[in-house]
């Protein structure tokens, strides 16, 4: 029997390890596939964006608004609008310290990157992080000069994709000097100013290349936020981005710690009060806003010649500040408009609110108010025209028409009274009556003859200025009374010129058309005499200049008003809160009466005192006489004239 093998134990069949080389392999392809898809598509996207790319050779020729600059009645520029471009600056026309401030604040890689810096961008996205909000930009030099010249400045996608295509054509176009050359030329500074040279002359009156280190460092502030930065706005926070600057050019070693010390604590220049948020901007809104209206082309610069009295307009943006500031909180009255006319309707100041800065909304030319007892000289008017008398006797008593029971201020009543007594101490009552009298209808044409323009309706409450009418049109209403009834526009525009002389427009002086009659107005003006002299309106006296006035007050002391006039000037002061709400019993005879007064006793302080138009019909009988006198004495002389050299 043969020898039987050992049966060997059988082995466990062992599985194959599982290799992962499949699974690398499978991402690999995958991510090799998207990343060819996503590059296509990222092709393709940015050359959807290449598709309207502007050309950038046109560097030098981005459009411009026109200029607009407005000048005051001497001349003096206070106001800019449009863009205005400056000399134009190479490198080497400005000072060293100009384009290292802008270097150091803006883009300190320029002279080292291709257009675009990758490190920092990531610098910007980490300290934006670290911040929890956008502290620092990435963009650099080229592509805000990009940015700038070409393109809108909407947060899109596409428009950042177009920002970086443009900035590598730019920097594969031209130098990097060129670059900056141009950035320095055309960069928005601010108060409509492009280039360095114009921010020169907007904010400090010199050209470029004289400009110090503590006024580059200024104009390179500017960039981040040139309303913010700007000098002649905010110039606390202006010197406080300088410093910032001046510290970054330490660092980058353009200066030393020392020249940055002695920059602050330099005295600075008189800087340019001129620009947006300068003194007289309201009235410069207004001019603006009419220059469409006044000539064909608007698309050339501009220079207008403006009525406006730069030394009135600072009176009395003083003293609106000054009444606002000590009484306005603990009266609540948190706003005022005030207008100067002259006697042939210029206009020499206006003040459309308290702050421009804060509010441009225009109060003088665009808030419809009730005017209240102002409005009632025209009432009185329209009736004098028809045979009422300032001595005639008329009853203060309640009264009741239809639903409409008008009231005295106080609720008392003075029983019988003459008009002049009751248009001195505003009687509510007898001014429905005189309105009655006269007729809405003849009152309204009234107010339509003497430039009210604004609705107005036509019932009993029409007498004590329940229509809105804005205080622009109260001023026109006291000038024409102030003219003797003549037809007084107030216009702010003498001419406007182009920027090459051609004159485009021209106020025509022409005599104004008498509306109402003289001796009527005349009336009416010794009746206004008496609101200042022992009625209502005795705090806005002149001493013994003559003052003609009348003061308003509407229901719940929402609106309060002075309105009058010398021989010189006439002027409408109104007060009140924006949102409609009550003062604290401010009447027209308290705080406009006395902010009138304050600023007219300046204004009139070096004028003669002359009489007012009060002379009624015996006046015009003399100025008639005068007048023929003088043409007869004229013909009498020539006759003489003729008869001595031999002719007949």
């Amino acid at each position: 029997m043969p020898p039987q093998k050992k049966k060997l134990p059988l082995k466990k069949k062992v599985a194959p390890k599982k290799s992962n080389n499949g699974f690398i392999r499978f991402l690999l392809r995958t991510g090799f596939v998207v990343g060819l898809w996503a590059s296509v598509a990222v092709g393709f996207y940015v050359g959807y964006c290449a598709l309207d790319l502007p050309d950038v050779h046109q560097v030098t020729q981005a459009p411009l608004r026109p200029s607009v600059e407005v000048e005051s009645d001497d001349g003096t520029v206070f106001a800019r609008y449009g863009d205005l471009i400056g000399e134009h600056v190479s490198l080497s026309d400005v000072p060293a310290y100009l384009p290292e401030a802008i270097i150091s604040i803006e883009d300190r890689r320029f002279y080292h990157h291709f257009g675009v810096d990758i490190l920092g961008i990531l610098r910007a996205a980490v300290r934006n992080v670290a911040a929890g909000h956008t502290v620092q930009g990435g963009s650099t030099l080229t592509q805000q000069l990009a940015k700038n010249l070409f393109l809108s400045p909407e947060r899109a996608m596409k428009r950042k994709v177009q920002e970086v295509l443009l900035a590598l054509w730019l920097e594969h176009t031209y130098t990097k000097d060129q670059i900056l050359t141009a950035y320095l030329n055309r960069v928005y500074l601010g108060s409509g100013a492009y280039g360095v040279d114009a921010a020169a002359q907007t904010y400090f009156n010199k050209p470029a290349h004289d400009l110090n280190l503590r006024e580059s460092a200024l104009i390179a502030g500017l960039l981040r936020a040139p309303s913010r930065f700007s000098p002649m706005h905010n110039p606390a926070q202006a010197m406080d981005r300088a410093k910032v600057v001046m510290q970054a050019m330490v660092e980058e070693d353009y200066i030393t710690d020392a020249q940055r010390r002695a920059a602050i604590a330099s005295q600075p220049s008189a800087e340019r009060k001129r620009g947006n948020g300068g003194e007289g901007h309201y009235f410069a809104d207004w001019v603006y806003d009419q220059i469409g209206p006044m000539i064909a082309d608007t698309e050339q610069d501009m220079i207008v010649k403006t009525t406006l009295d730069l030394s009135l307009e600072r009176l009395a943006e003083r003293h609106v500040e000054d009444m606002l500031s000590k009484q306005g909180e603990a009266r609540k009255v948190s706003e005022a408009a005030l207008i100067t006319v002259a006697p042939d309707g210029a206009v020499r100041a206006l003040i459309g609110g308290r702050d421009y800065r804060q509010s441009q909304f225009n109060r003088a030319t665009q808030a419809q108010r009730q005017p209240g007892s102002s409005f009632k000289p025209i009432v009185y008017l329209s009736a004098i025209e028809q045979g009422l008398t300032q001595d005639e006797i008329i009853s203060d008593e309640p009264l009741t028409i239809g639903n409409y029971s008008p009231e005295n201020y106080e609720g008392k009543y003075l029983g019988l009274i003459t008009v002049r007594q009751a248009l001195a101490e505003s009687i509510n009552t007898v001014a429905v009556r005189v309105l009655q009298r006269a007729g809405v209808a003849n009152v309204i044409a009234t107010a339509r003859d003497l430039g009210v323009t604004s609705p107005l309706e036509r019932d009993a409450a029409l007498a004590l200025g329940a229509s809105e009418v804005t205080p622009l049109e109260l001023a026109t209403v006291y000038a024409s009374l102030a003219a003797g009834g003549k037809a007084i526009t107030p216009y702010a525009i003498k001419e406007i010129d182009s920027r090459a002389g051609q004159v485009l427009y021209r106020h025509n002086d022409v005599t104004p058309p008498q509306v109402v009659g003289a001796s009527s107005v005349a009336t009416l003006t010794s009746m206004m005499e008496e609101v200042v002299k022992s009625g209502t309106g005795k705090a806005a006296s002149l001493g013994s200049r003559q003052v003609a006035g009348k003061t308003g007050t509407t229901s719940d002391y929402r609106d309060a008003w002075f309105a009058g006039f010398t021989a010189d000037y006439t002027t409408v002061v109104w007060m009140g809160n924006d949102d409609n709400s009550p003062t604290k019993r401010v009447t027209g005879g308290t705080l406009p009466a006395t902010l009138w007064h304050n600023y007219m006793m300046d204004a009139e302080r070096t004028l003669p005192e002359t009489s007012l138009k009060t002379g009624g019909v015996v006046q015009q009988i003399i100025e008639g006489a005068e007048a023929i006198t003088d043409d007869a004495s004229k013909a009498f002389g020539a006759f003489i004239d003729n008869v001595m050299g031999g002719k007949r």
